[in-house]
């Protein structure tokens, strides 16, 4: 997946909105809760999921996995896109965007 495929499909939900956030491209709902970011200089994104999805899509191999600090504890997630299918990056997508929908 290239970032520019990542960045459609973040953008196709309803409501969200693309802000500049640090180094990334950050996809917010509702113009204040990010749940997904973009670096597109590594090709990675970064999503907020729930501990439990977290662990579920981080079985899926290794280029899903936790970020490795207080971060990662919340259920924020790394994906590697250069190595993920569309159809896995939109169900991640869609688990990030509807935990950070419902609150």
């Amino acid at each position: 997946m290239t970032n520019t495929q990542f960045a459609e499909l973040a953008l196709s939900f309803e409501g969200v909105i693309e802000h500049a956030h640090f180094d990334r491209r950050a996809f917010k709902v509702d113009k204040k809760r990010i749940f997904t970011t973009l670096q597109e200089s590594s090709q990675t994104a970064n999503v907020k999921l729930s501990i439990e999805e977290q662990k579920i899509f981080c079985d899926y191999g290794p280029s899903i996995f936790p970020i490795p600090n207080k971060w990662g504890d919340q259920g924020w997630t790394t994906l590697d896109l250069a190595h993920l299918e569309k159809h896995l990056v939109l169900e991640i997508l869609n688990s990030g965007y509807q935990l950070v929908f419902q609150k």
